[in-house]
């Protein structure tokens, strides 16, 4: 399937999916990607991406990562995502990946970097985390009581990057 296609199709089940209020979100997260053609395809994964975490509509970690008991939150303002999007081929070869995730670690914060709020979405009002140093705004629809699937919104690339998430507590 082209990735034009692609991206088509995870938007139609995004927008065909009901929305999700900011409340039903506070809670710890488990995210994989929806591969769409979007330039971060395959380097959130390869570099250890966990999920979210949500301690209150206040108090959001958009980046954790790691498993199992080393997890972490990130200070997306010091994750290069920009220059990862232009790298892409290297982020995801040789040791970069390791070096990656070493950088990351170094990045992590105790401290909330974004917040829950309710925005309108192509068309529709629906739980938004809203990045607090970052052009992003991540936006939520439910799949079922326990699963969201999410589309980063970053100013810096022209298509949105789709996941989902799954509760895990």
């Amino acid at each position: 399937m082209p990735q034009d296609a692609e991206l088509t199709a995870a938007l139609s089940r995004f927008d065909a999916l009901p929305a999700v209020t900011t409340d039903e979100l506070v809670g710890r997260w488990q995210g994989s990607e929806v591969p769409t053609g979007h330039p971060l395809d395959g380097i959130l994964a390869t570099v250890g991406w966990h999920g979210k975490r949500f301690d209150s509509v206040d108090d959001g970690h958009p980046l954790i990562f790691g498993s199992g008991t080393s997890l972490f939150a990130a200070n997306p303002a010091l994750v290069p995502m920009s220059t990862g999007i232009r790298l892409r081929s290297l982020a995801t070869f040789g040791p970069f990946p390791a070096l990656l995730r070493c950088y990351l670690r170094a990045t992590a914060t105790k401290r909330p970097r974004a917040r829950l709020r309710m925005m309108e979405y192509r068309g529709v009002a629906t739980a938004t985390m809203v990045y607090d140093d970052l052009p992003i705004n991540d936006h939520f629809r439910r799949i079922d009581a326990e699963s969201l699937l999410g589309v980063m919104d970053f100013r810096h690339t022209p298509r949105p990057y789709v996941f989902t998430l799954r509760r895990e507590d």
